[in-house]
Parts: structure tokens; C-alpha cells; sequence
């Protein structure tokens, strides 16, 4: 049986916004949205303080970049575990199956 909420991509990754770089572990997936036509994709970085004082709490725009590629996403608010939602639209950093 699938699983349709299985993960494309789960493993290192770094998350660059301005001057700093930063290694994280992140879960993401994603889906082609008929509605608009784009690719849309999305997951969690792994709880980090080093996440915590780059975005402070906020949305940040970052370029999130794994072994498959980058692309450049948005970090929303934390959750209650600490870790950041990360969302993107377009060409995902990781290898989806076409």
C-alpha cells in the first residue's frame, strides 16, 4: 500500500539566509498543485538554536540547498518541538520522480 504522505526527501541539509550558512536535518515533500500549476513543496527543519537565532521566532526568506540542489524557501514560525516549517514553490532541492 502507498503512503501518500511518505517522504521525498529526509537527511542534511543547509539553510543560507544573508551572510551565514547553516547545517540542518530536514523531513520534506511535495506535490504538483493542479489549481496553479506549480510544483509545491514543504517540511520541517530539525529543532536548532543556531535556526532559532538566524530567524528569531519569524518568517525568514533562506535558500535551502541538500545534495540534490537548491532552492530558495521561506522559514515560517516554530512549532511547539522547535521546529521550523520550511515551504517553497518551483523546482524542489531534492529529486522528485517525474
Amino acid at each position: 500500500m502507498s503512503d501518500e504522505h511518505e517522504d521525498d526527501y529526509r537527511g542534511p541539509a543547509t539553510i543560507r539566509a544573508e551572510d551565514r550558512e547553516l547545517a540542518a536535518e530536514v523531513v520534506l515533500r511535495g506535490f504538483f498543485q493542479p489549481i496553479d500549476g506549480k510544483f509545491h513543496w514543504y517540511g520541517r527543519a530539525a529543532a536548532d538554536a543556531a535556526i532559532d537565532e538566524l530567524a528569531g521566532g519569524r518568517k525568514t526568506a533562506v535558500v535551502l540547498r541538500t545534495p540534490d540542489g537548491e532552492a530558495p524557501a521561506t522559514l515560517s514560525e516554530p512549532d511547539p518541538w522547535g521546529r521550523y516549517r520550511i515551504t517553497g514553490t518551483g523546482k524542489p532541492p531534492f529529486a522528485v520522480e517525474s
